[in-house]
C-alpha cells in the first residue's frame, strides 16, 4: 500500500454515518433515466436529515454498454455501441462519465461524501454486465477481467480529485457476481480491480465492498477475510439479520440480534488487520419489523458500532422502491420497503438515530472517540463456525464486562494478559507450535479459558491441570452446576468430563458429579477448562438469549473480573449493557453504556479504586451508585481518578 493521507473510514475513532443510494425515481434505471432534478432533491433530503456519506453504483451494463458483433460460424468481429464504432478503446460511454461527474458535484453542493462502487454487476439479485460479455465469469475470464480493468480506469480518470468523492468501493458485493473456483482465482480478481484503482488514484482508500467473508475459504465461497484485507485498505460487513447465518433466531431488535453487527466488523477488522465499516445495514422491511423497531435496531447498531471502532453505518438504501417494475425489483419483494424515505417521501422515524450520534460525536475533539482497549484476545481456529463462535464469545465477554479482540491461529500470537480459545471443534484446531506459544504465555502469567468440543489438544492434562475422565458422543441433554447452584445445559459437543489433578479447582460439576470444568494454575498464570463448546452451543439455542434462558455469561464472568482487568468502571447486573472505556488525553476516561435490552436497564455500577464519575455527555447521571439507560438507547459518562 502506498503512503498517503488517511480517507474515508481509515482515521481510528472516526465514524460516519449515511446510506446506500439508487435515484428515487428509477433505482438501478437511473443513469438511463436521467432526471438530475430528482438527483438534486435526492441529496437535499438526505443532507438534511443528516446524512453524512453515500454509497452510489455507476451500473456497469449503463457505463460500458458495449455489444459483440459477429460474423460466419458466430465468429466474433468487432465490439460497438449498439451499431455505432467505439469512440473509445475502453467501451465506455462519456454520456455516462458526465453524469456521474454532474453526480458528485451535486454532492459537493450538498456537503455528502461519494463512495463509489465501481464495477456494480450484481444488485438485489440481478446480474447486470455489458451484452458483449454478459455470458462470461466476470471473475475468471481474463476477457471479462480486461473490460473491468478499462471501466475502472475510466471512471477513477474521469473523477479522479472531485472532492464529493472520499474512496473508490471495488464493486457491490462483487463475491456475488460470478464463481471464484480456488481463493486464488478470488483474491486475483480482487489484486486486479484494486490494483486497477490505484494505478489512475492512489490517494484515496480502496473498499472492498464484499459480505458474508470468513477466515476459512470453505465457509465463504473462496472469498476470506484475509484475502481482502491483503489488497484493501477498508473491509464491510453487510450485516443483515435476515440474510445473514444464526441470526434470525431472535426478533430483529432483540438483544441478541443487535451485537450482530458490531461483533461481525469487529471480527473483520481484528482478523484482517484493516478498519471495517457495516457498508450496508438494514431489517429489510416491514414484513421484518416495524418502525419502533427499526428505530431502536438504527439508534443501538449506531452507538455500538461507534463505540468499538466500526468506522460507519450505512443504511439501505435512501428511497423506498416499491413502485418500480423493472427486475430486480418486480422480482424481489424484500427489496422494495428499505428506504429512509417511504415512498411519498415521508422520512421513517430511524433517521432520529443519526442525530443521536451526531449530538454525541460533536462533543468531542474532532469527532473522535479513542478506540477501546480489548481486556483478552479471542482465538478463532480451524474446522469451527468461526463466525457461530465469533458471535457469541462476543456476546459473553460484553455480558462479562469486559472486551475482546479477534485474533486467527495461524497469525503470530498478539502480547495479552488474557486469552480465550474457545469452541475447539478440530483435531487439527490449532498447531502445535500455536498451542505450545500459548501454553508459555501461560506459565509467564497470562490468564487462558478453553472450551472444548470435538476439538483435541496436546499436551493436555498436565497443562490444563486435569485428564480426560470420560468422552463419548453426546446423549442428550446434561447440566453443568457451578458452586453457587447455577445450571447451564450442555448440549453441544461429546459428554467430555476431567478428573482434576491435585490443586485443580472444580468450577462445574454434572448432576452425578463428574468434573465438567476445572481450573488450575499452570507456571504465574492459570487455565479454565471447559468440556463444553459453549460459544456454538449458545449460537445455536433458540431462546438461549430470552429473558429466563440459562445465565451462560457466568462462565466468562469466572474468567475475567473487568476491574481486575483494569477497567476503571463495571457493572454488576443489567448484563445486556454493553460497556466500552476510552481513554483520554488528560487521563481521564469516557465510558460508552449501550442498553440493548427493549427495557431501561438498571445497572449498579462498580468504580475502581480512585475513580469517580465526573460527567456524562449523554444520560442521566447515576444516583446512588445506579445508572439508569433507557431501552435502546445509550449513556456516556466521563470518568476521572480523585
Amino acid at each position: 500500500m502506498s503512503t498517503r493521507t488517511p480517507g474515508l473510514f481509515e482515521v481510528p475513532g472516526s465514524f460516519t454515518v449515511g446510506c446506500n443510494w439508487w435515484a428515487s425515481h428509477a433505482g438501478t434505471a437511473m443513469w438511463s433515466d436521467w432526471r438530475p432534478e430528482v438527483v438534486e432533491s435526492d441529496f437535499a433530503a438526505l443532507a438534511a436529515q443528516g446524512v453524512e456519506t453515500v454509497r452510489c453504483f455507476p451500473l456497469w451494463s449503463d457505463f460500458q454498454p458495449i455489444v459483440q458483433l459477429r460474423t460466419f460460424a458466430v465468429n466474433p468481429r468487432e465490439i460497438r455501441h449498439g451499431e455505432t464504432p467505439l469512440g473509445r478503446s475502453d467501451g465506455v460511454d462519456p454520456v455516462m462519465l458526465e453524469r456521474l461527474a454532474w453526480t458528485c458535484a451535486c454532492a459537493r453542493r450538498h456537503g455528502l461524501r461519494l463512495l463509489i462502487g465501481l464495477v456494480t454487476g450484481w444488485m438485489s439479485g440481478r446480474f447486470f454486465a455489458p451484452p458483449a460479455i454478459a455470458h462470461l465469469d466476470p471473475i475468471t475470464d481474463p476477457e471479462s477481467l480486461r473490460w473491468q480493468v478499462r471501466l475502472v480506469k475510466a471512471m477513477v480518470a474521469h473523477l479522479r480529485g472531485q472532492p464529493a468523492v472520499a474512496a473508490w468501493d471495488l464493486g457491490n458485493e462483487c463475491n456475488c457476481m460470478g464463481r471464484a473456483p480456488t481463493t486464488h482465482a478470488a483474491a486475483l480478481w480482487t489484486a486486479t480491480i484494486a490494483d486497477a484503482i490505484r494505478a489512475v488514484d492512489p490517494t484515496l482508500p480502496v473498499v472492498s465492498g464484499m459480505h458474508s467473508l470468513m477466515p476459512e475459504p470453505q465457509h465463504s465461497g473462496n472469498w476470506t477475510i484475509q484475502d481482502q484485507a491483503e489488497h484493501c485498505d477498508v473491509l464491510t460487513t453487510h450485516p443483515y439479520p435476515f440474510w445473514c447465518r444464526h441470526t434470525r433466531q431472535d426478533r430483529v431488535d432483540d438483544p441478541r440480534t443487535l451485537h450482530h453487527a458490531t461483533a461481525e466488523t469487529r471480527m473483520y477488522a481484528d482478523l484482517g488487520g484493516r478498519p471495517a465499516c457495516a457498508e450496508e445495514i438494514g431489517t429489510m422491511g416491514p414484513m421484518v419489523g416495524d418502525d419502533a423497531a427499526m428505530l431502536g435496531f438504527t439508534r443501538v447498531n449506531a452507538f455500538s458500532l461507534w463505540a468499538n471502532d466500526c468506522r460507519g453505518l450505512l443504511w439501505w438504501c435512501a428511497y423506498d422502491q416499491g413502485h418500480l417494475e423493472a427486475a430486480p425489483y418486480d422480482w424481489t419483494a424484500v427489496e422494495r420497503e428499505l428506504g429512509f424515505f417511504r415512498a411519498d417521501r415521508s422520512p421513517r422515524p430511524l433517521l432520529g438515530a443519526f442525530a443521536d450520534i451526531a449530538a454525541l460525536r460533536r462533543q468531542l475533539p474532532g469527532g473522535i472517540l479513542p478506540p477501546a482497549r480489548p481486556q483478552a484476545v479471542c482465538i478463532l481456529s480451524r474446522g469451527q463456525d468461526q463466525w457461530a463462535v465469533a458471535w457469541s464469545a462476543w456476546l459473553l465477554a460484553k455480558q462479562a464486562g469486559f472486551d475482546l479482540r479477534f485474533h486467527w491461529h495461524e497469525e503470530p500470537l498478539p502480547a495479552a494478559a488474557r486469552y480465550l480459545l474457545p469452541s475447539l471443534a478440530d483435531a487439527q484446531a490449532v498447531s502445535g507450535r500455536t498451542w505450545r506459544e500459548l501454553c508459555a504465555r501461560v506459565e509467564a502469567g497470562a490468564d487462558l479459558l478453553v472450551t472444548v468440543g470435538e476439538g483435541i489438544l496436546s499436551p493436555f492434562a498436565e497443562v490444563v491441570g486435569a485428564a480426560v475422565a470420560s468422552r463419548r458422543d453426546r446423549r442428550g441433554e446434561q447440566v453443568a452446576v457451578l458452586a453457587d447452584g447455577t445450571r447451564l445445559p450442555l448440549t453441544a459437543g461429546p459428554e467430555l468430563t476431567f478428573a482434576p489433578a491435585a490443586g485443580s479447582e472444580v468450577l462445574a460439576r454434572s448432576a452425578d458429579g463428574a468434573a465438567v470444568a476445572v481450573r488450575a494454575r499452570h507456571g504465574r498464570g492459570r487455565i479454565d477448562t471447559w468440556g463444553v463448546p459453549l460459544e456454538a452451543q449458545l449460537t445455536a439455542t433458540r431462546g438461549g438469549c430470552d429473558a429466563g434462558a440459562p445465565p451462560w455469561r457466568r462462565v466468562y464472568e469466572l474468567f475475567c473480573d473487568p476491574l481486575a482487568a483494569g477497567r476503571a468502571l463495571a457493572r454488576s447486573d443489567a448484563p445486556w449493557l454493553a460497556l466500552t472505556e476510552h481513554e483520554l488525553g488528560d487521563g481521564a476516561r469516557l465510558a460508552v453504556a449501550v442498553n440493548h435490552d427493549h427495557g431501561a436497564a438498571q445497572a449498579r455500577l462498580r468504580l475502581a479504586p480512585g475513580w469517580r464519575v465526573a460527567g456524562m455527555l449523554r444520560g442521566a447521571a447515576p444516583v446512588g451508585g445506579v445508572l439508569a439507560v433507557p431501552g435502546q438507547d445509550a449513556a456516556v459518562l466521563r470518568l476521572e481518578q480523585r
